[in-house]
């Protein structure tokens, strides 16, 4: 990319379109509507302290987690841009019990069905910690021209068509990948436009950065244990000692991990047997980001993308990041310890 030339996400999105002559536009309307929900919300992350959007909604959501405000503002936000546009059949949210089904003619019309976290690391607001959105877009299973069904929503991995996520930090940027590449776009403040600022994003295959929750360490497994004491050592001919990173918040930790090689982990424990994370929500869409951009994710027996979920809110343990630090890992977990 020339230095002097700004390209933005929609003018890159139309080049790529034009790669493939079957391609319909469809898949990047959807994206440039998840920017604008995006460009939306954070235009409140910006100003969240001055307005009376910081702190608690007053409720739970399907998990039982305490909602903040933001949380719902968010999640209002892309469940009305979606329902608006002509490229999506229906939604599901880590916010709401069921999926949503867009029921006008054009929305039975639609070949995709979006998931997403509206707010990342929603915990984090209160003391202006980078949050973020998680989004997947599948092609949906069921018969177009009829309402969509559970099964779109329901569905491996494998079979993405795309997924992202928008980081509100110190710049606000989109990153989102498809089979073909990682790509990543940082929002212009004074044109309003997110431009094409990080092409072609590759993983390192090694890095230095261990992210995990150590707080739970005396929960882990053996295998965990031995693997975060190696982290720890002192080796210089191994390339160790590490560092600790860990923010609370996904997508910042995967942000980095993704721009700087490092493993990120949540793992199964004594108290969460089948581990933590959502795996329509934040699991699949992070691991199709980091295998596209060459790293590697694993739930400990398998990868992550091949998992057929059973239910929307599924969980399961995650190991992804740079593929030579997920193999490591993956030497000091055995299998055995490992819940599916």
């Amino acid at each position: 990319m020339a230095q002097n030339k700004l390209i933005t996400m929609d003018e890159f999105t139309i080049q790529e379109t034009r790669k493939f002559p079957q391609a319909t536009g469809e898949l990047s309307s959807l994206l440039r509507d998840i920017g604008l929900a995006g460009k939306i919300v954070n235009k409140q992350v910006l100003k969240a302290g001055l307005v009376d959007i910081l702190g608690k909604h007053g409720a739970t959501n399907i998990q039982g987690e305490e909602q903040m405000k933001l949380d719902v503002y968010a999640n209002e936000t892309l469940i009305n841009i979606l329902k608006n546009s002509s490229d999506c059949a229906g939604i599901a949210s880590e916010e709401n019990d069921d999926h949503v089904c867009y029921e006008d003619t054009f929305s039975a019309n639609s070949k995709y069905v979006v998931l997403f976290d509206p707010l990342d690391g929603s915990s984090n607001i209160d003391v202006n910690a980078p949050i973020g959105t998680i989004f997947s877009i599948y092609r949906r299973v069921s018969e177009l021209g009829k309402t969509c069904t559970k099964e779109d929503f329901l569905q491996p991995g494998n079979r993405l068509m795309a997924a992202g996520y928008i980081i509100y930090g110190s710049s606000t940027m989109m990153v989102y990948a498809t089979k073909i590449s990682v790509n990543g776009f940082t929002l212009e403040p004074s044109i309003g436009e997110f431009c094409l600022s990080h092409p072609n994003i590759r993983i390192p295959e090694n890095g230095k950065i261990y992210s995990i929750n150590q707080g739970n360490t005396v929960k882990y497994t053996e295998g965990m244990k031995s693997y975060l004491n190696y982290c720890m050592e002192s080796n210089k001919e191994e390339g160790r000692p590490y560092s600790h990173r860990y923010i609370g918040s996904m997508v910042a930790d995967m942000h980095r991990t993704l721009i700087k090689g490092g493993i990120f982990m949540y793992p199964a424990d004594k108290s969460s047997a089948r581990g933590k994370l959502r795996l329509q929500y934040e699991c699949n869409p992070m691991a199709f980001i980091v295998e596209a951009a060459g790293g590697k994710a694993t739930y400990g027996n398998g990868n992550i993308l091949d998992i057929v979920p059973t239910e929307l809110h599924q969980r399961t343990p995650i190991f992804i990041g740079s593929k030579n630090m997920v193999n490591k890992a993956l030497e000091f977990v055995a299998e055995k310890e490992m819940v599916g």
